[in-house]
């Protein structure tokens, strides 16, 4: 039988008991045959706790030593799962991101995964042990620092474990039975998604569905790597992300809609009144590039026949918001722009699905929906397979469920359980 990585989250592990069930389905796991390689979590909400640690010590820590502390909840989590499944009878090692070979850039907080070097985890499983490895860290290439990879790490790290050592599948094991067409904390009735493509999943996770992390699926798809995404508080079949060979997608009708996502971690700002001239927009980009900030959604407005001004608006994650306008405001005398507006009460809702190519009628039907909900459109952006909008926060739910109903993806039953998690 072939290797299995299996990645698991901190609902998955967040107390003894979890820690225990989660050795019995390893276990399992290596009865059937299988070779096995664990990624783990931290404990429940263990991280944000070592967050509000450090900043109630430092309002500013260090990035080398806040990376040094959050990689304490990994390394907990793997030793007592190595000592549950010792318990049952197997041998289990422990490794730290470092050892089990994960080199990354220099960036703290934020490393890349620049290349995995899995010699000790080869060895561990020639030995008939099972690997357990830390999620979300790894080794600067460079200076040899502990680093962390960010949020859903461990899902990026579990990915590239898989792709380095050959694996059969990667299992992702959260708190619910698999990718559903909304979350389930908001519609009771959304869908489980039996098989979803990498396109898809892709703009689901760009679009804040939080089951996988888009640097994890994108991982997958550079290297062909299928993910399992199933829970470990059940034995439900789940949800396979991977591309259809032409064989299946002939057999197959594709749905016009995978889902609906949305996303509250985005603030708005917007630019106004800038000089409708050449170069302007550059400038105001290249400082907000700069300061390292990712943008999402980009609207300019027609610039007005009088003052030949126009207002620019984008969207980003909130915790970047301070940043971003500290750099606007230094290249305010350059442009000459009028003033800045921000506002961090906005939610991003948006309808994903590769039938948007061939069918026609589905914006139509999208903006239709929202305005018999009362919902008030701020912004839109497109791609080929996906419309997203940006609305007030507080009509986020009502926005999701009018979607979701309008496409016919409510099931009659009710078949999305969240078995675990804070969602904090």
């Amino acid at each position: 039988m072939g290797l299995v990585v299996q990645k698991y989250g901190g609902s998955s592990v967040a107390d003894a008991e979890g820690v225990k069930r989660v050795a019995q389905r390893i276990v399992a796991t290596r009865k059937d045959g299988h070779d096995v390689v664990v990624v783990v979590s931290a404990m429940g909400d263990s991280t944000d706790e070592l967050i509000d640690l450090a900043q109630q010590v430092s309002p500013l820590p260090p990035g080398r030593e806040l990376d040094m502390l959050l990689t304490a909840g990994e390394r907990i989590s793997m030793a007592l799962l190595a000592m549950a499944i010792a318990n049952l009878g197997f041998e289990a090692r422990s490794f730290t991101g470092s050892q089990a070979g994960v080199i990354t850039d220099s960036v703290h907080g934020k490393a890349r995964i620049i290349d995995v070097t899995p010699g000790r985890i080869r060895t561990a499983l020639e030995a008939g042990a099972v690997a357990i490895v830390a999620g979300f860290q790894g080794v600067s290439q460079d200076t040899k620092d502990i680093t962390t990879l960010g949020r859903g790490g461990s899902d990026t790290t579990a990915v590239a474990l898989a792709a380095s050592l050959g694996a059969q599948v990667c299992e992702v094991y959260t708190d619910v039975d698999g990718v559903f067409t909304a979350d389930p904390r908001i519609v009771r009735s959304a869908r489980r998604i039996p098989q979803i493509s990498y396109e898809e999943m892709l703009e689901m996770a760009a679009s804040g569905a939080k089951v996988l992390h888009l640097r994890c699926v994108e991982y997958a798809r550079r290297y062909g790597m299928a993910i399992h995404v199933r829970s470990s508080f059940s034995t439900l079949p789940g949800t396979y992300v991977t591309d259809l060979d032409e064989e299946e997608a002939a057999d197959m009708e594709q749905p016009i809609i995978a889902g609906v996502a949305h996303d509250r971690s985005e603030a708005k700002i917007t630019v106004v009144g800038v000089p409708d001239k050449v170069g302007e927009a550059a400038t105001i980009f290249q400082a907000l590039a700069d300061a390292q900030i990712n943008l999402d959604m980009i609207v300019q407005n027609v610039s007005s026949a009088t003052t030949r001004r126009t207002d620019i608006s984008f969207t980003l994650p909130t915790e970047a918001g301070g940043r971003a306008l500290a750099a606007l405001d230094r290249v305010q005398a350059a442009v000459g722009y009028r003033s800045l507006q921000y506002d961090d009460q906005i939610g991003k809702v948006s309808l994903v699905g590769a039938g948007m190519r061939t069918h026609p009628g589905v914006s139509a039907r999208f903006f239709t929906a929202l305005a018999d909900a009362g919902v008030n459109v701020e912004l839109i952006s497109t791609s080929e397979i996906r419309i997203s909008v940006v609305v007030r926060g507080s009509d986020v739910d009502d926005a999701v469920a009018a979607v979701h109903s309008a496409f016919g993806l409510d099931s009659a039953d009710v078949e999305a359980v969240v078995y675990g998690g804070s969602g904090r």
